[in-house]
């Protein structure tokens, strides 16, 4: 590669001189971005944690809801629960098709925006952004909860420490996903295995070895039971629903994925269904088994490792691993919103900040962000699961049937009938449940995600449209006319004279054609004599600009200065004019304080009135230089 050097003799012209550099293939630059990127177990960890914690509430949820049926009601819990699980298994065989279909990633809103048009698109990304923001706050809360289960006198700080688990989150995911990941497997594979073990261990026991845990708390069966019908069991089949939201998340998050993404990105959301369905099969086995009875103050999970563990060191096992993965499991959204966020931004429906990556493939802002809002909802809630619950899922679903909908048009396109076919079956399901869920959780809070989907979705449209504007008076997609070179007006603001006014009027005469100096003078007695000695020491400089006094009625800078500008554009109207704006730069971040920020203020004032170009030249001070 040919670079240009400088000559060491002095005053000698550039030369090019050949400098061997190291080769840049494409292979060795995906190598490279490849070691920030996830395996199948690191997407596993990083991407399902919301899924794989949902049973820790998705039972619970079911289980609450026929308890208002009695004893007799409980017994559905099972074939709730296979439900759920069959409708699972459509899901995850549908999203890996959409993997297949969108391997940049994008899911529901990649497949809706392609096939069923942008409004159905944005409609889906709405979906998802509600879905992922309420996945942190519900899975923070829960865990929190399964910690004060255990250790019932933390309640009382109970948002606090939803707090903390938020920032430890954003911390490590701030590291990148990958960094993230190594993280979780080991609690990811801790809670996986304690569950297993609790099924194998309850399957065994004739009856509850031990319930210590519910011992002296209300139990909230009904007293007036109702009788189980099809409303009852499709509520409490909305309510479990809340165990498949992060199903979506791998799909979302394609490009995370180390090459090849699509084969690797599939293995994760096979391993996470079969995991999943596992999991919440045998754990409504258990309740049915144990005939559990929810109570108050005590999760459905604790019950059942206190019935088939006994209460003991295991039982506290399950619980501290409970605890870390749920509050963990908010890693899902923190692994897919970013990612989907930057799509909507490359797309001009979010500020395009949330498409800038970090160096570990880290869309910072976007962590950043769904942290702020997360802990709102913590603070608003109370750290409260139960008032978060009614508002979760519903979104999900909606993007669930907004993708497999145009998954549908996708295969048909494409000639496959078969794969058509499982898209519209799951597209039925998610579409039913969708409004399941939405009818029996609409007065419980519902109605909020109803106003906020259509809010979101004209929020990025009014985003979309200031880009347009933006683009339609920058001219983006046409060919601009040639450059052409005017004459050129630097302006100095000075007050007094120092190195930072010989370095500033040297970077002017380099930059423009005609250079001046400016200062603002005031009436006032002492003003006027700080005026006169600065005008009697430049001549005595004579630096060969001239100073030009500014007088003003006001103690402000900006006003004179920018109608200064706005009198040269007046009359010189083809001439360009650059204000530069000498200032310090301080050795030390704490001497920032000492600044009078005249700058800002004078940048400020000369952008909203002017046209000109703003310079900011920043004069370096050296650390550790003293008087001598």
């Amino acid at each position: 590669m040919t670079t240009v050097s400088e000559s060491p003799d002095s005053g000698s012209s550039p030369v090019a001189v050949a400098v061997e550099e190291p080769p840049d293939t494409d292979a060795a630059a995906s190598a490279r971005a490849d070691r920030h990127r996830l395996t199948a177990v690191q997407g596993l960890a990083a991407l399902s944690l919301d899924a794989m914690a949902s049973v820790a509430y998705g039972p619970e949820a079911i289980v609450l809801v026929l308890a208002a049926a009695g004893g007799h009601g409980l017994g559905f819990t099972l074939p709730v629960t296979l439900g759920i699980a069959a409708l699972l298994a459509v899901l995850v065989a549908s999203y890996r098709q959409v993997i297949a279909a969108f391997p940049d990633g994008g899911g529901s809103y990649a497949a809706a925006k392609t096939h069923l048009g942008r409004r159905a698109g944005l409609v889906a990304a709405a979906s998802l952004v509600l879905d992922y923001v309420l996945n942190v706050a519900v899975a923070v809360t829960a865990g929190v909860a399964a910690l004060t289960s255990a250790f019932p006198e933390l309640y009382g700080d109970r948002v606090w420490i939803c707090l903390a688990v938020l920032v430890v989150v954003t911390g490590v995911n701030l590291r990148g996903i990958v960094d993230s990941a190594k993280v979780f497997i080991a609690p990811t594979a801790i809670f996986v295995g304690a569950i297993l073990a609790m099924v194998v261990a309850g399957l065994f026991r004739d009856g509850p070895v031990s319930t210590a845990a519910a011992e002296g708390h209300a139990s909230v069966l009904a007293d007036n039971a109702t009788t189980v019908g099809a409303l009852l069991l499709l509520k409490a089949f909305a309510s479990g629903c809340s165990a498949l939201t992060g199903v979506e998340a791998i799909a979302n998050a394609v490009p995370s994925f180390r090459t090849p993404r699509v084969k690797r990105a599939q293995h994760a959301e096979v391993a996470l269904g079969a995991l999943l369905g596992v999991m919440l099969i045998g754990l409504s086995v258990l309740i049915s088994r144990f005939g559990l009875q929810p109570v108050e103050g005590v999760t459905v999970l604790a019950q059942l490792a206190d019935a088939s563990l006994g209460h003991n060191w295991a039982f506290y096992v399950v619980q501290f691993a409970t605890m870390i993965l749920l509050a963990l499991s908010a890693n899902t959204s923190f692994g897919g919103l970013p990612v989907l966020m930057s799509l909507l931004a490359r797309d001009n429906y979010l500020p395009h900040v949330f498409a800038l990556k970090a160096d570990r493939q880290v869309h910072r802002h976007g962590v950043l962000a769904l942290a702020a809002v997360s802990a709102a909802l913590l603070v608003f809630s109370g750290g409260d699961t139960n008032t978060l619950v009614p508002l979760f899922a519903i979104g999900v679903f909606v993007g669930f049937t907004l993708c497999q909908t145009g998954m549908v048009l996708h295969w048909r396109k494409a000639g496959r009938p078969a794969k058509a076919l499982l898209n519209g079956f799951g597209a039925v399901l998610t579409g039913i449940s969708a409004v399941v869920v939405t009818a029996t959780k609409f007065t419980e809070g519902a109605w909020l995600i109803v106003l906020a989907l259509p809010a979101i979705v004209l929020c990025f449209e009014a985003v979309h449209r200031a880009y347009l504007r933006i683009g339609d008076d920058l001219g983006l997609g046409r060919v601009p006319e040639p450059p052409h070179r005017d004459h050129s007006l630097v302006i100095v603001p000075v007050s007094n004279l120092s190195r930072l006014t010989c370095e500033a009027l040297g970077a002017a005469v380099s930059l423009g054609d005609e250079v001046r100096a400016v200062t603002v003078t005031h009436a006032d007695p002492e003003d006027r004599r700080a005026a006169e000695a600065l005008r009697r020491d430049w001549e005595l400089w004579n630096p060969g600009v001239d100073l030009v006094e500014l007088p003003s009625q006001t103690r402000t800078v900006g006003r004179p200065v920018s109608a200064y500008v706005r009198k040269i554009y007046t009359y010189h109207p083809t001439t360009r004019v650059t204000v530069l704006i000498p200032e310090v730069e301080p050795a030390h971040v704490w001497q920032r304080l000492l600044q009078n920020q005249r700058g800002s203020v004078l940048a400020h004032a000369v952008r909203r009135d002017t046209d000109a170009v703003i310079c900011r030249l920043r004069f370096r001070l050296a650390a550790g230089r003293r008087r001598s």
